[in-house]
């Protein structure tokens, strides 16, 4: 994954700071003030991960990261003061990774970074993800728990992949529907999603109707609820 950051803020002395100690730290990064200078440089260099604030001179960093997920994959962080749960419920909803809460430490910022880039890196070298007695392969398209078949559908595997490779992350229905279906799609909405959860817990829950694995999170959405690692 290439080194490469867009920071959004529009306090210039912050935004001086927090470019600073990224470039220390290795990494390349390009600056914005606001909404369409990021729009633009982003059209320019396809960075893999955005830091944002929300509240920008000349737009919103919530609409921001709704209208670059729609044609990619970007990470996005977001620092802002605006740390009430509906802003984060918010904040998942049109596709965050993670928030940073102003005031913040540089150097817990930079740590943030460094995890989001040692993730993506990881998944482009391994190719199975394991949890427990859980084993996907990236490769196959196949998953396995205690060395037996699931048997899942495309649909239901590619679910279960997108949950472990983001486990320990609450994620919104939007984010998962976003991920999973293709936008043509019809009749395609919150209760599909639903569905496709419990045909999935059947398959892979000891008692699906106690979930040690996908759990709901009420408000926000799902989250699995084990660590995952690659090999």
């Amino acid at each position: 994954m290439d080194r490469e950051i867009l920071l959004v803020e529009d306090d210039e002395d912050l935004r001086l700071s927090i470019s600073r100690k990224l470039e220390r730290s290795g990494y390349k990064v390009y600056e914005a003030a606001g909404f369409r200078q990021a729009c633009r440089l982003y059209g320019q260099y396809p960075v893999p991960l955005i830091l944002c604030d929300i509240d920008l001179p000349d737009g919103n960093g919530l609409d921001l990261c709704r209208k670059l997920r729609e044609n990619s994959d970007v990470l996005f962080l977001f620092l802002t003061a605006m740390d009430t749960e509906e802003d984060m419920i918010q904040g998942y909803a049109v596709g965050a990774d993670d928030y940073v809460t102003k005031p913040f430490y540089p150097e817990v910022l930079v740590s943030k970074v460094n995890a989001m880039f040692a993730r993506g890196d990881k998944s482009e070298e391994k190719t199975k993800i394991v949890c427990d007695k859980i084993v996907l392969s990236t490769t196959e398209k196949k998953a396995q728990r205690d060395g037996e078949d699931l048997n899942l559908t495309a649909r239901e595997y590619a679910l279960l992949e997108y949950l472990m490779t983001n486990s320990m992350r609450i994620l919104s229905k939007n984010q998962v529907l976003g991920a999973i279906w293709d936008k043509e799609e019809a009749f395609v909405d919150e209760n599909t999603l639903a569905v496709n959860i419990r045909r999935l817990r059947e398959k892979i829950e000891t008692d699906p109707s106690k979930p040690e694995y996908i759990k709901n999170v009420r408000g926000l959405g799902y989250i699995w609820e084990r660590n995952c690692v690659r090999r």
